[in-house]
């Protein structure tokens, strides 16, 4: 796992807490930095990158990308995204 990979599940992690948290949460964590540094770390990762975690980040599938980061794709049921391998 790169570094900027390792970022995006730690950041993947940190969203996943966030919102399981926001029902007793106060204050309410902001969704939106976490969502903006997702994408930011999305941007850094090199155009060779997996195809698979590319298009689950791209698509804003991030308990799939999560999974496919833990190295558990097999967990990740085929979706609606026709097509994809």
């Amino acid at each position: 796992m790169t570094g900027t990979e390792q970022n995006i599940l730690d950041a993947l992690l940190e969203l996943e807490r966030a919102v399981s948290s926001m029902a007793t949460a106060n204050p309410k964590p902001n969704l939106v930095a976490m969502f903006s540094r997702i994408d930011e770390l999305t941007r850094q990762l090199p155009r060779d990158a997996d195809p698979s975690l590319l298009h689950y980040l791209h698509k804003k599938s991030y308990e799939k990308a999560r999974l496919f980061l833990q190295g558990r794709e097999v967990e990740n049921a085929r979706g609606n995204c026709h097509g994809h391998q």
